[in-house]
């Protein structure tokens, strides 16, 4: 079974779509920091 992998997901979805970490964040409501350790496997909330 293939383990998903969000952090991953997230980068990969976010460079697709050709926004910044910064939209990123104020689309879903918090901060740029939030982003960058969601996308780095730090933190998931």
């Amino acid at each position: 079974m293939n383990m998903l992998n969000l952090s991953e997901n997230i980068l990969r979805l976010r460079r697709e779509r050709k926004i910044t970490q910064e939209e990123l964040a104020d689309f879903a409501g918090v901060t740029k920091a939030s982003v960058s350790k969601w996308e780095s496997g730090g933190s998931l909330s």
